[in-house]
């Protein structure tokens, strides 16, 4: 538990970060402000930072993302990525990924990204195996597990499976309670999942709300 002189200092640090690393341009605060006025997710910064990086670090040319919404995380990604990069997106809700659409076409790489208007359990059988160099999980959490389990055989060797929000609003670290939500309860399974994967070695970040990460090594 953080004392009210750490949250300080963390406070601090974040403060520190936000002002050397400065803001993101004109199109992203405007994606970032839709989604905070409609009360849709959106990914935070630092974590769009770092699926950017993890972009370029990886060369990543193939890229499936579970849950679009306006299209944030998918933005960060696509920047990134090298010109002949390709991006699956998919999110059923048809009126957020219109907006989402609009995004992408002003930041000119609509033509890399295509949008599947499918619930990811329905599509995840049917994609290609060892595929993809990077997948990002941020759909539906109580289906989590199963998202992480159909999603490890679509990795080539040495890709990387990304999950969002881990710590889940800080509920994943309280005690474990019998009316726990089904929320946390997913998130805490798939946590363990992810760590002791056979095929993966990963880790879970303290960024945002909680980044997994689980590079395939078989």
């Amino acid at each position: 538990m953080t004392t009210p002189a750490v949250e300080s200092l963390l406070e601090r640090d974040l403060e520190y970060l936000t002002r050397i690393e400065g803001e993101p341009d004109a199109l992203m605060l405007e994606l970032e402000a839709l989604g905070h006025r409609d009360g849709v997710p959106i990914v935070s910064r630092e974590v769009g930072r770092f699926l950017s990086v993890m972009t370029s670090a990886m060369l990543a040319g193939n890229i499936l993302e579970l849950g679009t919404a306006y299209g944030c995380s998918t933005l960060w990604m696509a920047r990134a990525q090298p010109e002949a990069g390709r991006i699956w997106t998919i999110d059923p809700d048809l009126a957020r990924a219109k907006i989402a659409r609009g995004f992408f076409e002003r930041a000119g790489v609509a033509d890399r990204i295509e949008m599947i208007h499918q619930p990811a359990l329905d599509v995840l059988p049917k994609m290609q195996r060892r595929l993809f160099d990077i997948i990002l999980i941020d759909a539906l959490k109580e289906e989590y597990p199963r998202y992480l389990e159909l999603s490890v055989p679509l990795l080539k060797r040495s890709g990387v499976v990304i999950l969002d929000n881990l710590l889940w609003h800080h509920q994943a670290a309280q005690t474990p309670a019998a009316d726990d939500p089904e929320t946390t309860r997913a998130i805490r399974r798939v946590s363990d999942m992810l760590l002791h994967h056979p095929e993966l070695n990963a880790t879970i970040l303290p960024l945002g709300d909680g980044v997994g990460v689980g590079a395939k090594i078989r």
